[in-house]
């Protein structure tokens, strides 16, 4: 079986984006936080959440990672796909996140994500164990997906994208919740 190629994403390069975006418009951490939590101004209102850390984006220069829900809110931010952050090489698939209002939050639709992963899987046909190998990751981390209610690495997510051969836009939608 040929081996499909998978790049990384780069939260380096998502926090670097971040950052000079925050300079350039002379904002505090806190203020980066705000803008990126109004950008859902209404949503939030209705529902009372608990609004983005400013040391959940300074943590993504020093962990290198970022959830696939929070990488989210940054991209929507700098209006930059998922693909535009992938180091190592060209991808072919630059689409565009889906728009949303002040109503609305993006989210990923990490059901859909599974099922379409496990559909490509089980074409192939591959073990849960040898799909893990190609990704770069656990087993238990790929079935997981199927039950992740909110969140999941944000480099995972690219990696399964890229190995289905479709955008992450497929899997992203404007949420009311």
């Amino acid at each position: 079986m040929e081996r499909r190629a998978v790049l990384e994403f780069d939260a380096q390069g998502l926090f670097a984006a971040m950052d000079a975006q925050r300079r350039e418009r002379a904002l505090t951490w806190q203020g980066v936080a705000t803008e990126l939590w109004d950008q859902s101004a209404a949503l939030n209102h209705r529902r009372h959440d608990h609004p983005i850390s400013p040391a959940t984006l300074t943590n993504i220069a020093t962990r290198d990672a970022v959830s696939c829900q929070h990488a989210l809110f940054i991209l929507r931010w700098l209006g930059k796909s998922p693909e535009s952050l992938l180091k190592g090489g060209t991808v072919n698939v630059r689409t565009a996140l889906p728009a949303a209002l002040s109503d609305r939050r993006l989210r990923w639709d990490l059901s859909a994500l599974y099922g379409a992963l496990d559909e490509c899987r089980t074409s192939i046909p591959l073990t849960w164990t040898a799909l893990a190998d190609e990704l770069r990751c656990t087993p238990s981390q790929l079935t997981g997906i199927r039950r992740a209610r909110f969140s999941m690495d944000m480099a995972l997510a690219m990696r399964v994208t890229q190995w289905i051969g479709r955008p992450a836009a497929d899997f992203i939608y404007p949420s009311d919740w």
